[in-house]
This record gives C-alpha cells, structure tokens and sequence, in this order.
C-alpha cells in the first residue's frame, strides 16, 4: 500500500521509556499478536449513563450482554474491511468480538511493521528492563480512519504498577492437623495494628447475613513478561488459599484464573507481584466468601490491561456484577502513557457501567505526586484508570483500633517511604456532573477535572491485612487492598439486590453516591497525601469530599439502605 494513502491514527503517538536505549531491530521473523479496536454501531453516551447511575438500581433499565452487542457492537462490514486488510499484509485473524469491537490479529514483526508503518526495537532499561518498543505514530490505510481506533501490542512495555506495599511477615503459618483449621496468627504485639480483611469489614459495618452469594467478583491481574511478551511472574497457590481461609474459619470461595492475551497463573518468580495477586483473592474473597472469584491474568502491556477489562466486562460465562483493578500509573507521565490507551481502558470502564458492573479500582500508593520522588517534577499527578469518571476511585486512610473498636482513621501518609494514599484532580477527564457540587479544585492544568478518589478504606501497612503469602503470614498495605475490599462489599450489596429482583446490581454508583447515598458514609477529615511534602499540603482531608479520601469511609450497611 503506497504510504500517500496511509494516515497516523491519532493518539498513537509513543516516545522511548524514560531511561531505556535502543538496541537492534526485532527480528523480521518473529511472530507476535496484536489488537485492533473497532468503532461500535452506536457510541455509549457518557451523559446518558450519568443520568442512569443516579437513578437507584432497582429502577434503572438493565442491559444484557447479548443486548450489548446488538446494540453497541462491531458492525461486520467494519470486520470485514479489518480483515481484507490484515490478509493484503499476510496476517491472521485470531480472534474476534462483537461486543469488545476488537480483533486479534497475528503475523510476523516484519509484516505487522510493514502493515501499520512502524519500526520495532529492542530496548533495555536498567539492569532487568527489556521490551520490545516503537517510536511516533502507527499508520492506517485511509479508508479505515473513521473505523480503527486503537492497535495495541506492537509495543510491550510494562503499562502499570501494582498499588501493594508489603509490610513483612508475622511468621510461618500453623499447619491444620486432623482436619481442624490452623492455628490463628502468632499472638500480635501491642504495637501490631495490623487486621484480616473480616475485621475491617465489621468495623466498617458491611451488612451482616449476606456471602455475595450468586455474585462473581472479576480481579484483573498483570503478568511480568520477556520480551516476547511471555508471562515470567504474578499468580497465586491454592495452598496459601486453603490455608487463608481455615485459618479464618471460613469456606474458600471458588477461584478460576482465565488467562487472556497469554496470560498465565505463575507464581514464584516475582514474590511482590505474588503478593497484589494473593491480596485481592484472600479480602474479596474473606468480605464476599459465597462470591465466585475471577482472576483474569494478562501481559502488563497497554493490550494485556485493556483485553483484561474488556474480557471481564463482556465475560458471558463467568458474569461478573463487580471488577476490582489494583495496578496503574500517572495518567499523564510525559507521552509515556499513549492516548489511545487510556481512551481504549476508559472505554472498557464505561462498557461495564453500561452493563452495570462496578469497576473498583485502587487510586494509587505515592500520594498526590503519584511518581517515585526520583525523576518527579514537582506536579501532582493522579492515578488511572482511576481517574476514570466511571471508576469507582479506592483511597486509603491509616486506621487504629482500640477495645475492637476504631479509635481514630486519617489519611494514610507515611511519606516517601512509607507511602501514601494516591488522590488528586485529573488533567485528561473533564469534571463529571455527579461531581458539580463536591468543591473539587482545579486540575494541575488549569481545567474543571475528575476528583478522585471517591472513597477510601484501611490502606496503611502499619494497618495493614493480614494476609497467607508463600506459607507465611504477611501483612501488605495499599490501595490495593482497598480495591478488592470495596468489590466485596459491592458484591455483598448486589446479591441483597438480586434477592429482591433478579439481576439487578449496584453497577455505576458514583452518581448515587455523590447524592442520596452520600450520608452513608464517615468522613475522614484529618491529613493529606503530600508525600513527600514537596507540595505544601496541596490537598488535604476536610469536611465534604476531598482529594484525599473522597466522600470518606463506607459504612457497608448504611450503602445497601440507601440504594434499595
């Protein structure tokens, strides 16, 4: 195809990871997989769904998936030209979803390079930082302008970080004898604060006589990969599980890992990553033990994460009614983060609101800067896909308990090396109306942004979960443990809901809670999430929503009152 009748698809544009050089070209001959978004029949209009999700679940018009797809899908004849395309550059059609409105397309490097005007490079980064990278724009045929929106996957630089911080271990884990459940953990010290994952949910009262029973809660989980993409680290042992949860007392959930994109349960490598893995299975699934679990395991790529979401949101097997995403990044990390990437996930965010999924998603670990402090350049930055207006935003607080009770919640700021919980005003998503009375200051830009998080919980390692890792028992922070704790809740919620009409779920919440539901919840208005204390204060807790802890912390009970 003469390069006159090519055009850049806009918002492709990538620059070289910061600190990477360039090496050889990859191979001519080695075969990779890539993704190629479509346009639907019919845009979701954001608008429509803010009108939507204000109204209370029970009343709201539900959408099935098979309906999606009708509605909002690919059109075949947009698939077909996709696909004339793909056979004129001896490339392979894959795979294909109408209500994803994606294709996998697979080829050789040299084909794929030849087919979207692109050079592939090796780079390196570091002592251990490999991937295999391009520079500038991809180039479409003309004729496809209007129907190709995103390619995803020529590239795989890692895309996003997990929101855990690992405290340490409390010790090795009693082996059951007999049948009987394990010894509980070693006796804690008085200085120890740290909780299991039902204790915070009772003492941020979740509404007792529900298991999240009919519920299947979604975990989205990336994989370390070579430069080939292939998965090296991130999973999970059923042994830890099984001891988990006869520790507690309580029945395992059902957990299945679906691996997407190559995605695979591997467990062993990459002990950190291990550790998010481990966290988001044993809270949601100590919150919601009657839910199914999904852990949907994906190259921590700008395709993995988006084929990730959209495999879930659209999963017409599993049905997930809640998805808790604890990975991110700035949203805007100088031409790090390409366009068509967070416009790709954010799409897949609002897929799920249509559907009436909940997307929880952790707000970050660094504070208001969100960036180590080497290499920061003194602005905040906030965390997506949780700046997303459709997410459901998790910060975090520090929380101390006396006489089993909560004796004093603030935000969680432990500075640089402690950490602290991520929150702050985005500069690529405009305000939300839901959000036009909550005093949301401007966004570093200058502009009217989204105001995350929406709501916080128990994020401080020193607070931290208690937690079966490797045969021990750890404790591990973050917003990561936010995240799945609020999917629990949710699913709690939604199996109340679905007792008194079939099918009905929480789904996009953020207009309720904004509004009616805003009582339900206990404001935190102590601290501020200027970690390194570079930002004199910038945003601190108060009384309302903040920038810090949003509306503040659920209380579970009163949540399901004010959304039947």
């Amino acid at each position: 195809m003469a390069a006159k009748s090519r055009v850049k698809l806009a918002g492709s544009e990538r620059k070289v990871m910061a600190g990477a050089k360039a090496g050889k070209k990859v191979d001519a001959e080695e075969l990779i997989e890539v993704t190629v978004r479509i346009r639907g029949r019919e845009p979701v209009s954001s608008e429509a769904l803010m009108k939507l999700g204000a109204q209370k679940p029970a009343v709201r018009p539900t959408v099935s998936r098979e309906a999606f797809a009708e509605k909002f899908g690919a059109d075949p004849a947009d698939f077909a030209k996709v696909e004339a395309f793909a056979h004129d550059h001896g490339l392979v059609v894959s795979a294909v979803s109408a209500a994803q409105r994606t294709l996998r397309l697979k080829g050789s490097v040299g084909n794929l390079s030849e087919a979207f005007g692109v050079e592939l490079r090796h780079y390196t980064k570091g002592v251990t930082g490999a991937y295999r990278g391009r520079t500038g724009s991809i180039f479409i045929p003309k004729e496809l302008q209007d129907i190709v929106i995103g390619v995803h996957g020529l590239d795989n630089r890692p895309v996003a970080k997990r929101h855990s911080r690992l405290r340490g271990p409390l010790g090795k884990v009693a082996k059951s004898k007999g049948g009987k459940k394990a010894a509980p953990a070693k006796k804690k010290k008085a200085v120890d604060q740290s909780v299991t994952a039902p204790e915070v949910a009772a003492l941020y009262n979740f509404p007792a006589g529900l298991t999240g029973q009919g519920q299947s809660i979604a975990l989205i989980e990336l994989n370390d990969t070579d430069q080939s993409g292939n998965p090296t680290g991130a999973g999970f042992q059923a042994s830890d599980l099984a001891t988990y949860f006869r520790g507690l007392g309580i029945a395992a959930p059902t957990v299945v890992a679906v691996s997407v994109d190559g995605g695979a349960n591997v467990p062993g490598p990459d002990p950190d990553s291990d550790g998010e893995v481990t966290l988001d299975i044993e809270v949601a699934g100590a919150v919601a033990p009657g839910a199914a679990i999904a852990v949907y395991f994906a190259p921590n790529t700008t395709a993995g994460f988006i084929d990730a979401v959209n495999q879930a949101v659209h999963d017409a097997v599993r049905k997930p009614s809640v998805i808790s995403i604890s990975w991110g990044g700035p949203e805007d990390a100088d031409g790090q983060v390409s366009t068509q990437f967070t416009q790709g996930l954010n799409q897949a965010i609002q897929d799920a609101a249509q559907l009436g999924v909940t997307v929880c998603c952790a707000a970050g670990d660094s504070g208001s800067p969100d960036v180590p402090l080497k290499g920061w350049d003194r602005k905040p930055h906030a965390d997506f896909p949780s700046s997303s207006p459709f997410a459901l935003a998790c910060g975090g607080t520090t929380l101390a308990i006396a006489n089993g009770a909560i004796a004093s919640e603030v935000v969680w700021n432990e500075g640089a090396q402690g950490g602290a919980g991520g929150g702050g005003v985005s500069n690529l998503f405009a305000l939300p109306s839901y959000q036009a009375k909550a005093k949301v200051p401007q966004a570093p830009n200058g502009k009217a942004g989204r105001g995350l998080p929406d709501l916080a919980g128990d994020a401080d390692p020193q607070s931290g979960y208690q937690i079966v890792l490797a045969g021990q028992q750890q404790v591990i922070g973050g917003t990561s443990a936010v995240a799945p704790l609020t999917a629990g809740l949710i699913a709690l919620i939604n199996q109340s809901l679905a007792q008194k009409k079939a099918g009905t779920t929480a789904g996009f919440l953020n207009p309720l809670l904004y509004g009616a539901a805003a009582a339900a919840f206990r404001d935190i208005v102590s601290g501020n999430n200027d970690i390194y204390g570079k930002l004199k204060g910038l945003y601190a807790a108060g009384a309302g929503w903040d920038a810090c802890t949003g509306l503040g912390v659920p209380d579970g009970a009163k949540l399901l009152a004010s959304v039947v």
